[in-house]
């Protein structure tokens, strides 16, 4: 099986400022999401809705090598990541295709393949 990222990136604005009955359907269609995974044999390993951006901490290395910690967002950018699943799954187009239930207009998903390292050994 392998291992996938599915990025979920928005306007967090938007989240901040929706109405409870948006934030009910966004829930829904998460739940929906896991309902479908679930049923097609996919596997969610771990996942999380992560705070606004502005609470981010970034840590940087200078060439001075001394450290220095800045408060976020590190990309001026209207949309941030907001949250992530990951999943084991063998069968990528119908993960693709589950993870459309997500793209509700506002919010892009990203599906990316994670490192496996154990095949390396």
């Amino acid at each position: 099986m392998t291992e996938y990222a599915v990025l979920l990136t928005a306007d967090e604005n938007l989240w901040e400022n929706a109405s409870d009955e948006d934030k009910v359907a966004m829930f829904g269609r998460h739940e929906e999401f896991s309902r479908l995974l679930a049923e097609r044999g996919h596997t969610v390993t771990a996942g999380a809705e992560l705070t606004h951006s502005r609470q981010a901490k970034f840590i940087r290395r200078g060439a001075d090598d001394a450290i220095t910690v800045t408060d976020g967002p590190f990309a001026e950018s209207v949309e941030q990541l907001g949250g992530f699943y990951s999943v084991q799954s063998d069968d990528l187009d119908d993960l693709l295709e589950i993870c459309s239930v997500l793209a509700d207009g506002t919010t892009t998903v990203e599906v990316r393949p994670a490192v496996d390292h154990s095949a390396a050994s």
